[in-house]
């Protein structure tokens, strides 16, 4: 723990070179008398860092070091080629620590480098946020140590809740590995040969078998994942057409998503937009638009979204008991 903030230590100080105790102090979670010792002890090892006293004093590094703390370990390089997680997803793959080491190393750098003519990086510019709007699932195992215990490549045995069953079953898969989606974690495995994605927050338990998991042949997670995807974009067989406001456009994109598949000119201030559908059931998800949308085809979805809307309104016609 103590060499951790050591380096920690050194990597503040050659970002900013001089910092007060207290700074310092702050940003390692330890005491005043801590810091000092560990200036002490870096000193006698030949570090070119002192205590400097009086009202603009500090801990200071000579600006003539150059430190080779910046190298990053195998643990930092990991982290970072899963850098499109945000800070909520490395969290449950446990990686927030090694990130912000990794995140660390690289400020020290930058600062050693010389000025660019640009004071403003990158990271200031972009955020990368991948949660679902509106919405938070949550994982019902602990996805880090899925994460790890699929690193031994093993078959699993699961404990898994399909989409549309009320009790969860036993099953035996073969894992290439989890991706993170909108927010959602999911298990990309074959289940009997056939491939299967499998939501997270719906897969209560697992366990690791000591037969290795038997994968398709030159097939990885980047390319079974690419096939799911497709598949499940791919498996919309209705189209239901829809009119709504213009103004509304904007926020059925952002509902709708990929399930939009055309929009009409806009015309006395409405648009008549089809989305795809699975089924005729899936269109529940158009009563969360309210009075502001109108379903203008099939038949068999106007029949339905009226149905739904009748059981709404008599389970609201009564005050609630």
């Amino acid at each position: 723990m103590k060499a951790s903030r050591l380096l920690h230590l050194l990597l503040l100080l050659q970002t900013r070179q001089r910092l007060t105790t207290t700074e310092l102090a702050a940003r390692l979670e330890v005491s005043r008398r801590t810091v000092l010792r560990d200036v002490e002890a870096l000193s006698t090892a030949g570090v070119p860092v002192y205590a400097e006293r009086g009202r603009n004093g500090g801990i200071v590094l000579l600006s003539s070091a150059r430190l080779s703390a910046s190298h990053l370990e195998p643990p930092e390089l990991e982290a970072l080629s899963v850098a499109g997680l945000d800070s909520a997803l490395r969290e449950r793959m446990g990686l927030t620590a090694v990130w912000e080491s990794a995140e660390r190393k690289i400020a020290a750098r930058q600062a050693a480098a010389p000025e660019s003519p640009s004071p403003l990086r990158l990271a200031d510019l972009v955020l990368v946020d991948s949660t679902a709007w509106f919405a938070a699932p949550e994982a019902a195992v602990e996805v880090s140590d899925l994460a790890s215990t699929l690193r031994h490549r093993r078959r699993l045995r699961i404990l898994y809740r399909r989409s549309a069953e009320s009790q969860a079953s036993t099953r035996v898969v073969d894992p290439y590995g989890i991706v993170a989606k909108s927010g959602r974690w999911y298990l990309v495995a074959d289940d009997q040969g056939d491939s299967r994605l499998l939501a997270l927050e719906r897969l209560s338990a697992f366990e690791q078998l000591d037969a290795p998991a038997v994968l398709q042949p030159g097939e990885t997670l980047r390319t079974r994942w690419a096939v799911l995807k497709k598949r499940t974009e791919e498996q919309d067989r209705v189209s239901v057409t829809i009119r709504l406001p213009e103004k509304g456009l904007d926020l059925a994109r952002r509902i709708l998503g990929t399930r939009i598949h055309h929009v009409s000119d806009a015309e006395k201030g409405s648009c008549v937009v089809v989305v795809r559908y699975p089924d005729i059931e899936s269109v529940r998800q158009l009563l969360q638009f309210g009075d502001h949308i109108e379903v203008l085809a099939p038949e068999t979805a106007r029949a339905r979204i009226s149905q739904l809307a009748r059981g709404l309104a008599d389970s609201h016609s009564t005050p609630a008991s």
